[in-house]
């Protein structure tokens, strides 16, 4: 018999104390940026690993205070690379500065790129909050052992909200730091060609199976049960697949029409990345024939399949 689907809750009780570091376990710290905002939460947080030497994921976005206050809590400690989860901009604009100031080399997926060739004329609505042009000294990839003061972290490749998308789990203990992926203080972004819905459910699917318990956002606080609330994400975005297949049986013919019937009272601010979130859905269940679609640059055009 299968496990009842768990309650979608989200954590919004999380005091960011940017400025410096909080303490999560032995050598892992974080430093919340001073970015907060609709898509951001209370800021980005960056994570230092290790205690002699280190690693910093995720330095966040290129910020004076946020980059002094890293250099503070690296001190005179050598760092050996620094990570990152993905290129969005709010992640990996410090990145060259920190590399600039520590001289550590920047580990990361590869350059930034689409998850799928773009339809032509078609706009990617978030390309300008995109990092394109860092580029990696080392391309990490699913599987790979990196280590710093000797802690040993996995590498485990999770596109869905970008292509190029890694969470990191560190070996003999149960955290594990997932970026973008899963936070828990709201439902991840996926926005074409940018990201991928297809990709992302997979990727829910591949770190529910990781060893990994308590989870590391880059926005928000630590998530205690992850794979509870992994699996609570995934039925979540099953649903919204449901709800859009039967919005366009009743009549739906529009991404705007889908906003407004599976999100009536939804505030200004965030109904862009409702829109773009619902483009991704339609995507996918265009691909796998549950719905018709043509697709052109001022919106597609939507209805059954068949």
């Amino acid at each position: 018999m299968a496990a009842p689907v768990p309650p979608l809750v989200f954590d919004t009780d999380f005091p960011p104390t940017s400025g410096r570091p909080v303490g999560i376990a032995a050598g892992l710290r974080r430093l919340t940026a001073p970015n907060a905002g609709p898509y951001t939460f209370r800021g980005t947080n960056s994570f230092l690993i290790g205690e002699a030497e280190l690693f910093v994921v995720d330095p966040g976005p290129d910020d004076d205070v946020h980059f002094e206050a890293l250099l503070a809590a690296i001190g005179a400690r050598p760092v050996r690379a620094i990570l990152l989860t993905h290129t969005h901009r709010d992640h990996s604009a410090l990145a060259p500065r920190l590399k600039a100031a520590t001289g550590a080399p920047l580990w990361f997926g590869g350059p930034h790129r689409l998850s799928r060739p773009a339809r032509p004329l078609e706009i990617n609505p978030i390309a300008t909050d995109c990092d394109w042009q860092i580029r990696p000294d080392r391309t990490l990839a699913d599987g790979d052992e990196i280590a710093v003061d000797g802690l040993l972290l996995r590498v485990a490749a999770t596109p869905g909200h970008c292509a190029n998308h890694l969470a990191f789990a560190i070996d003999g203990d149960d955290w594990l730091l997932t970026g973008d992926h899963i936070m828990g203080w709201n439902s991840t972004l996926v926005s074409v060609p940018d990201g991928s819905m297809a990709d992302y459910l997979a990727s829910l699917e591949r770190v529910i199976a990781l060893p990994c318990r308590r989870y590391l956002p880059a926005h928000g606080g630590p998530i205690t049960d992850g794979p509870v609330y992994a699996r609570a994400l995934l039925a979540h975005r099953e649903q919204r697949n449901a709800q859009v297949a039967a919005a366009v049986t009743a009549g739906a013919r529009s991404i705007g029409d889908l906003l407004r019937i599976i999100y009536p009272d939804l505030p200004l601010p965030v109904q862009p990345a409702a829109r773009m979130t619902l483009a991704a859905h339609v995507e996918y269940l265009a691909d796998r024939g549950r719905l018709a679609v043509d697709w052109a640059p001022l919106g597609a055009a939507i209805r059954p399949a068949g």
